[in-house]
């Protein structure tokens, strides 16, 4: 760098630090008031090591020789505040003497900034996350209320169009003796034991593709062939009926407290839609839901209850007993069947 170059570059460093040192004594021969605001007045043979006592002199000299430039930061507290000056050396280009000019740039407010940049970045990836993950937590949540396709739907438009489903099969399940275990247990065990009993029904209703409709209460209500059509949705109910009633009384055999239940299947169409505005719940109606419910209040305990025109449907696979024409609250007279389970020949047990 000339001389002429130095000067401009002096007049430039307005509000920089800017000093003249010895490129091989690194004694300073020069600075402006900034520089001695920053570092004080480095008055006698004052070199770059007083100031900066940790400075790399040796990677100093290493760049200038081979660049004729360097660059670094130093911190270092000025009464209370941790201040961050950029150190930027430049060899000038006369052999003799070999002089390198300093010129010093408080970046405090850049790296506070920087700093201040990250801390936000970090929040708003954090923040990111736990909106990512509630929005998992939702999802789930609706998927248990409504199947997916429901949801999909609900999710895309808002609303979801009431939709026929024809035909489906519909389990209707009742605990027997609902209200006395309610009274004889605290409500923390009953909550306890329903949702322990209903994940078991969810998981054996998935494995024949049922869609667990809702609870209520001690109603358990499933079908099969919703959303999708499946053929062999009669089929696939009255095995998840059967295997209802088998999980049930392995686990009254090793249980203290014993739950029976009533089963009916019905088939044919049902309608289904989101209900309500704030407070939705997916939910079916129809002649399938009807006769399932008629049908299940008709049951004995741990029997299953079956509609004729299902019946007709089942006769190949499953093991059935006629019950005769019977006349069953809100529903014309007509011939019911009783579901056997086949691996014992007796009403669907274990």
């Amino acid at each position: 760098m000339s001389i002429e170059a130095i000067n401009e570059q002096l007049l430039r460093a307005i509000g920089v630090g800017v000093a003249l040192l010895g490129r091989k004594t690194l004694q300073f021969h020069f600075h402006n008031d900034t520089f001695e605001e920053w570092f004080g007045n480095p008055n006698g043979p004052a070199t770059l090591q007083d100031i900066f006592s940790d400075f790399d002199v040796e990677e100093l000299n290493k760049s200038l020789n081979e660049t004729g430039r360097y660059t670094t930061e130093v911190k270092f507290k000025k009464k209370r505040r941790t201040m961050v000056i950029a150190l930027d050396f430049t060899a000038t280009e006369e052999r003799e003497p070999e002089i390198a000019v300093l010129v010093c740039q408080n970046i405090t407010r850049i790296r506070e900034l920087e700093s201040m940049i990250d801390s936000y970045s970090m929040m708003v990836e954090r923040n990111t996350r736990e909106i990512k993950r509630e929005k998992e937590q939702v999802e789930k949540l609706l998927l248990n209320l409504m199947p997916r396709s429901v949801y999909e739907e609900y999710k895309t438009f808002g609303v979801v169009t009431p939709q026929l489903y024809e035909p489906v099969s519909v389990l209707m399940l009742d605990f027997v003796g609902f209200s006395e275990t309610v009274t004889a247990l605290d409500p923390s065990v009953t909550v306890t034991e329903l949702n322990d009993i209903y994940s078991s029904f969810d998981r054996i209703g998935e494995q024949f593709g049922c869609e667990r409709i809702k609870t209520i209460g001690d109603a358990y209500i499933t079908v099969a062939g919703l959303p999708d059509p499946t053929p062999d949705h009669a089929r696939a109910a009255a095995n998840a009926a059967i295997r209802f009633i088998r999980y049930l009384e392995r686990r009254n055999a090793s249980h203290p407290h014993q739950w029976q239940c009533r089963i009916g299947l019905g088939v044919g169409s049902v309608v289904g839609s989101v209900v309500g505005i704030q407070k939705y719940v997916y939910d079916i109606f129809g002649p399938a839901v009807n006769h399932a419910t008629r049908l299940q209040s008709f049951s004995e305990p741990m029997q299953i209850s079956v509609q004729d025109e299902m019946a007709r449907a089942l006769s190949e696979q499953f093991e059935l007993e006629n019950m005769g024409v019977q006349s069953i609250s809100g529903l014309p007279d007509q011939p019911v069947w009783r579901l056997l389970d086949n691996r014992k020949g007796i009403a669907a047990s274990v």
